[in-house]
């Protein structure tokens, strides 16, 4: 299993960021390993001491991210998990109660497909686990979670206390939380002084100004092959979020299995390689290209059109699983347009097929 295929992505955003750079000392980047994926910084401009710190800054706040919202190692979220399971109240903090309040309204318009509530399911079918392993969960086991009807509407707050109808939630914010670190890069670097940056946390992707006179150049995961499908720029304040089949996943009996779960089955989506939508405006473009792309994913090849009017997406690629390409107008239009800036026909973009 290609586990560490978003360091693929990592080393494509390097290498596209110096293309749009004067000069590429100016490009101060660092690595990371944080919400088990890579994770890189790239700041243009200024002294490489001042990035050095406001790097190292936004790697502790993503640390800190990480274990206050870990899904299954000891956590503010596990703890959370708990005491629902208990049928307890929970005494969180401000920030959190946000968070899930935010990440409800995503789940109520998407009708549930994005649904952080179904953390059993994700358990049952071994996502949970940095060893990720084939599995066959028994139908009855599937089942049982499935009649349950686990939805972030079932919480309750009271300031901070967070309580739930329904004992068979159990949250988890994999689908989620890198879009809200992006945000808080965000706000740290341009608290810094920072006029152009470019932070990936695990192909979901923000940037801030941009380096020199051109736009920050992304690419967008090949989910078969090394390399870019595609590039995209990017200017101040839009994201780009990749959900894929590609990253977590498992093989059994032949069948791709990866982690994103459709709620209504219980099962893996099998039909869709990967998601890729753009967002843009306010504090939040890096949450909303988070969890936006997964209702998407689930809807596959034939709802995507309707969920992405849904959810009010613009610009949005597919790519299914035998591999032709979907983008709608927006997007198409994008990827013209970061073609014809390079200069010439990009041949990885010939297979996009155009969506009306």
């Amino acid at each position: 299993m290609r586990a560490f295929q978003t360091t693929l992505l990592a080393a494509a955003l390097c290498l596209l960021a110096l293309a749009g750079c004067q000069r590429a000392d100016t490009v101060h980047r660092t690595r990371g390993h944080v919400f088990g994926t890579a994770v890189e910084i790239s700041i243009y401009g200024g002294a490489p001491e001042r990035a050095d710190s406001l790097s190292g800054a936004v790697l502790n706040e993503f640390d800190r991210l990480h274990h206050k919202y870990h899904a299954w190692q000891p956590s503010m979220l596990t703890s959370l998990n708990d005491a629902i399971a208990r049928g307890e109240p929970f005494t969180a903090d401000a920030e959190m109660v946000a968070l899930l309040q935010s990440a409800t309204v995503v789940a109520e318009r998407s009708g549930n497909l994005f649904n952080p509530a179904i953390g059993r399911l994700i358990r049952l079918w071994g996502f949970q686990s940095s060893d990720i392993a084939p599995q066959a969960p028994p139908a009855q086991e599937i089942r049982r979670w499935l009649d349950a009807r686990p939805r972030l509407a079932d919480l309750r707050y009271q300031g901070n206390t967070i309580s739930s109808t329904n004992k068979a939630v159990m949250i988890d914010l994999g689908g989620y939380a890198k879009g809200y670190a992006l945000d808080r890069a965000a706000q740290i670097l341009r608290q810094g002084g920072v006029k152009a940056a470019l932070v990936n946390v695990g192909g979901n992707v923000l940037a801030i100004g941009q380096p020199g006179e051109r736009p920050w150049r992304v690419g967008i995961q090949d989910p078969r092959a090394a390399g870019a499908v595609a590039q995209v720029n990017l200017r101040d304040n839009e994201a780009m979020g990749t959900s894929g089949d590609y990253q977590r996943y498992f093989l059994k009996d032949g069948k791709r299995h990866p982690h994103i779960i459709d709620p209504r089955s219980g099962y893996p989506i099998d039909l869709v390689a990967s998601v890729t939508i753009v967002t843009s405006g306010g504090t939040d473009a890096g949450l909303r290209s988070d969890g936006n792309s997964k209702p998407l994913f689930i809807t596959g090849p034939a709802g995507w059109e309707a969920m992405a009017a849904r959810m009010g997406l613009a610009e949005v690629m597919l790519i299914d699983a035998q591999g032709t390409v979907h983008t709608t107008p927006a997007m198409r239009s994008r990827l013209a347009a970061s073609r014809e800036a390079k200069g010439g026909a990009h041949p990885a973009l010939i297979a996009v097929r155009e969506s009306k």
